[in-house]
């Protein structure tokens, strides 16, 4: 089994982290496939204290927020590290609707935000 690739901690004390169990609770899978899904580049996590956690902004109605996989997808498309990706949707951005990329996703924005994404690789 490979090991979970982590981001390093790059987010503010101000972004909620969930512990993998709580995690696994949200979407109400075993820890092993949120595991797995973080292996499969669908969810990232960073390290803090001991602690694999997740940021709860990935989460929405019990399941990874639509099209978070793909974005994130794209992202490594265009080279991105999990850090990078991880500090690109934190970035706050004013002419997105919710003022950072993941919170744009998180209102249905995710179109605009993958165009984005999709713009940086060229």
């Amino acid at each position: 089994m490979s090991a979970i690739p982590v981001a390093d901690d790059v987010l503010g004390p101000e972004v909620e982290l969930l512990r993998l169990a709580e995690v696994s609770n949200a979407l109400g899978l075993s820890e092993n496939k949120v595991r797995q899904l973080l292996r499969d580049g669908q969810l990232i996590a960073v390290r803090r204290d001991g602690d694999l956690l997740v940021p709860a902004d990935f989460l929405a109605d019990g399941a990874p927020v639509k099209g978070l996989a793909g974005l994130l997808t794209v992202l490594s498309d265009a080279g991105f590290g999990r850090t990078e990706m991880l500090r690109w949707l934190y970035t706050e951005d004013e002419s997105l609707p919710g003022t950072t990329p993941v919170n744009a996703l998180r209102t249905n924005h995710g179109t605009e935000v993958k165009r984005r994404a999709q713009a940086m690789a060229f």
